[in-house]
């Protein structure tokens, strides 16, 4: 099985909630998660040739390729069970757009949902999910 890498903004309660949405329809363990703010976060994407990335933008590393922001979510939906990977069906809108939505919500999440003052730490049972 290939390691999919999501990696998520530590302090946003979305993205927090958002990686528990995952972790609880992906019962095969297919992601593993670390937060974009961790050495661990930093060291995935410096592998992969990338200096940086938002704060703001989920990131899936998925088959060596590396998708960010809606295209990223979309992949993510594409994998988990139940009815999620219909939504994979938005990928033929253009990005522009659906990344408007998502930056939309990107940009007011901690409006929204509030920030916490540290990154997330992992349950003893869920560690081997996070880098």
């Amino acid at each position: 099985m290939t390691t999919k890498v999501i990696l998520f903004d530590g302090v946003c309660n979305l993205c927090n909630g958002t990686v528990n949405f995952i972790i609880d329809r992906d019962p095969k363990g297919k992601f593993q998660f670390a937060s974009l703010q961790s050495e661990e976060g930093e060291k995935v994407l410096q592998q992969n040739g990338i200096a940086e990335v938002s704060l703001d933008s989920v990131v899936l590393l998925k088959n060596g390729q590396l998708y960010k922001k809606s295209t990223a979510a979309l992949h993510i939906a594409r994998e988990l069970k139940g009815a999620w990977p219909l939504f994979y069906g938005f990928i033929i809108v253009p990005r522009f757009i659906r990344d408007g939505v998502y930056n939309w919500i990107a940009k007011n999440r901690y409006k929204w949902f509030g920030k916490s003052d540290a990154c997330r730490i992992p349950t003893p049972e869920l560690k081997e999910r996070f880098l």
